[in-house]
């Protein structure tokens, strides 16, 4: 899609990210108590072998017993998953609180839904789900058409949902051509990050023979004349590693519709630079191709270009060095703007003119322009800007303000032109489209609010509800405050609570706390059928901005990095701490989640604090520090971790990486650790790991359970059927042990 995406996507991509996203009588009356399952019954667990592996760290030998659950294709392993589920179901099933959420889950997701509209051509192009879909469909609609008209006049373009009986097959991403006549559409399979990028034509809906393969962490980038666009990829993994093999020397191609992939032109590949990736973008105007150049999760780039104008122009470099962040947001004429953090934590806009660099026919492409014309636009402020969009000579720059959005525009010359108004405090997406656009759309949305979207009107910035969903949740029921803890060190850590209004402050109630603080990642608040029925149960959610995260620029993010990432830790702990000292909730009713890099949090939170917290639930979670690197993506955290390669690392790693601090003859928390068997983002060897160890560590009766989902990733893309079975499990785990 074209329309802006937030600045972290690629980064997000590319990291362990998964964010998640009136009281019912009969799931709160069903507790602990119920006598048909008690939440201490002495389960059974299925033996798992341990073997007599151990390796030497610059001089620490460390054990690996599970080292075999790694080998996630094996015969062996796949039992060992069976017999696990087999448990994990034989518990959850018997749960009384199940059911009931299960069906209060299938009544909150069924409301309709629809995506950000990007315009092209004559066309708008969107996504909409009508409630219970496990796949939202891709439509299309005249663009004379009014959003409130678009239910009658829309048409299929592209239905994911018939391209598997199980909805696992999904479209992972869309990009129209700018004439509107082209779809390029990316499918996964069964949640895995790499992509199958196929070619429709828009006025008949049918496919062309066009197929590009190995595709991964990528989007495409149309040519000026509409007839091919440009790719990353990776070369093809060896048979059987598929899911866990290493992804390196990524190569950008250019894609030439009605021709075979073994034909498509390279453009870029640095195998002196095996880490290197890049992405592409195609100024409106047609002239220069723009390639984002990044090197792992740090956010760092370079920048290189190729004038289009000139027939074999090279590559070249523009912005070298790997000295900050810079996102390309458009142009006028020979004028580049980026949106970058060079000198400027908070982030800044600038420009500099590429017209005689790109020009350049020398054979030093890696030389960069010269920087003494830089200008900057828009300057570094109080808060961090996040995303700036160019639309019809106006730059509408998203900030953000304690992790809540607030929108600003301003002129090509950097002068502030006023905010755009919003519906209230909470998160904004959108605000996309080409530079020629005289409208554009942003969607609103909170804890308690459905994304609303709205279209704005560009010349002035004045705005009008174009749609809202209607959602079986009374939304005025519930308040979401703001409050400050201290963390172990004085620095001030925001947590955003959401519960009813009538939820008394006496530590009774059933609280989550969730948070992920890593990757420059920002956490703002989005509505979720999950989130509203774990409310709806009488629980009260919490969110927790930690260190790590990028919502106060980067110094925020690098307190919680290598070897300061123990910040983040303290940061949640003591987040913990304030909800029960305000009277949130006491210790034995305080749930904690986590995903990926949250994952990490909650396995490290919960061996370091294991009396602090009634029930974890860490998912597709890096629990194993020293080994993360050797699979998939995962070298490209190494900036963000550190390695166990690095022999000034090891130590800091080896203090909470969540694996190697479990210790046998310690009563952990209620535990269900959760992954999926495709996940080839972090492979399911973690998780699997983890489990094996926590069970043969754990020494109360509270239940230590792995819940391994089939035919799925690290999260996106996952049906609909399937993320209702999921929270039937989570919540009702929850409720069944937090006593």
């Amino acid at each position: 899609m074209t329309f802006i995406q937030p600045r972290h996507t690629l980064h997000a991509t590319l990291a362990t990210c998964v964010v998640t996203i009136g009281v019912l009588s009969n799931l709160t009356t069903a507790s602990a108590e119920d006598p048909t399952l008690s939440s201490t019954t002495k389960l059974s667990y299925p033996d798992t072998r341990k073997d007599d592996v151990v390796d030497d760290y610059h001089g620490r030998t460390v054990a690996d017993p599970y080292r075999w659950l790694e080998d996630v294709e094996s015969d062996e392993t796949e039992a060992w998953v069976k017999a696990q589920n087999e448990v994990t179901q034989g518990y959850l099933q018997a749960l009384p609180q199940r059911e009931p959420m299960r069906k209060r889950l299938e009544e909150l997701w069924d409301y309709s839904r629809t995506g950000l509209p990007a315009k092209r051509g004559d066309t708008y192009f969107y996504t909409f789900n009508d409630g219970l879909q496990n796949q939202s469909v891709l439509y299309r609609t005249p663009v004379d058409v009014s959003p409130s008209q678009w239910a009658s006049e829309r048409e299929v373009l592209l239905d994911p949902n018939k391209l598997s009986e199980d909805g696992t097959m999904s479209m992972a991403s869309w990009s129209p051509s700018d004439d509107g006549k082209y779809l390029a559409y990316a499918i996964a399979d069964g949640g895995s990050d790499w992509r199958t990028w196929r070619v429709r034509e828009v006025a008949t809906g049918q496919d062309t023979d066009d197929l590009i393969e190995w595709s991964k962490f990528s989007g495409v980038a149309w040519t000026p004349d509409n007839q091919g666009f440009y790719y990353s990829r990776y070369a093809a993994p060896v048979e059987g590693q598929e899911l866990t093999g290493t992804n390196d020397n990524q190569m950008l191609y250019l894609h030439r519709l009605g021709t075979p992939q073994s034909e498509d032109q390279l453009i870029m590949k640095r195998p002196d630079h095996p880490k290197w990736g890049f992405g592409a973008s195609v100024t409106d105007d047609g002239r220069y191709l723009v390639i984002g150049n990044w090197k792992g999760t740090e956010p760092k780039t370079q920048v290189f270009i190729q004038d289009l104008s000139i027939k074999n122009a090279p590559v070249r470099g523009l912005i070298m060095g790997f000295d900050a962040d810079y996102t390309f947001i458009g142009n006028e004429g020979s004028t580049l703007f980026f949106l970058t953090d060079h000198e400027a934590p908070r982030r800044r806009v600038i420009s500099l003119d590429v017209a005689e660099h790109a020009a350049r026919t020398d054979d030093n492409i890696d030389e960069p322009a010269d920087r003494s014309g830089w200008k900057e636009i828009i300057p570094q402020s109080d808060n961090v800007l996040e995303d700036v969009s160019l639309l019809g000579g106006t730059f509408f720059a998203n900030y953000l303000v304690d992790a809540l959005n607030q929108v600003e525009r301003f002129g090509l010359d950097g002068e502030k032109l006023g905010s755009l108004k919003l519906p209230g405090k909470g998160s904004v997406g959108g605000l996309g489209g080409k530079q020629d656009a005289t409208e554009t759309f942003f969607s609103f949305t909170n804890y308690v609010t459905p994304p609303s979207i709205h279209k704005v009107d560009v010349a002035t910035g004045e705005s009008e509800l174009a749609i809202t969903p209607e959602v079986a949740f009374n939304v005025s029921d519930y308040i979401t405050e703001q409050v400050f803890c201290t963390s172990k060190d004085g620095t001030k850590v925001p947590i955003l609570i959401t519960r009813h209004k009538g939820s008394p402050l006496d530590g009774s109630n059933r609280t989550l706390l969730y948070a992920y603080g890593g990757f420059n990642i920002s956490l703002t608040p989005s509505y979720s059928p999950a989130i509203a029925a774990w409310l709806d149960a009488g629980g009260v959610y919490a969110v927790a901005n930690l260190r790590g995260g990028g919502e106060y620029g980067r110094q925020w993010h690098e307190d919680g990095m290598q070897l300061k990432k123990q910040n983040v830790f303290d940061d949640f702990i003591a987040a913990a701490e304030h909800l029960i000292d305000m009277g949130v909730t006491r210790k034995e009713r305080l749930g904690v989640r986590g995903g990926s890099n949250g994952g990490l949090l909650i396995g490290a939170v919960m061996t370091q604090r294991p009396d602090l917290f009634g029930a974890c639930l860490p998912a597709v979670g890096v629990m194993d520090m020293l080994r993360y690197h050797k699979f998939t993506i995962g070298w490209a955290w190494v900036t963000e971790y550190g390695s166990s390669d690095d022999e000034t690392q090891i130590d800091n790693l080896l203090s909470y990486s969540p694996l190697h601090n479990l210790k046998p003859g310690t009563c952990y928390p209620a535990t269900m650790v959760s992954t999926a068997d495709r996940d080839d983002r972090v492979v399911p060897g973690h998780s699997f790991k983890f489990a094996a160890a926590l069970q043969a560590a754990q020494s109360c009766d509270n239940p230590t359970l792995i819940r391994i989902e089939t035919r799925a990733g690290h999260g996106a893309g996952t049906p609909t059927s399937k993320k209702i079975e999921e929270y039937a499990d989570l919540w009702s785990f929850l409720l069944q042990n937090l006593k």
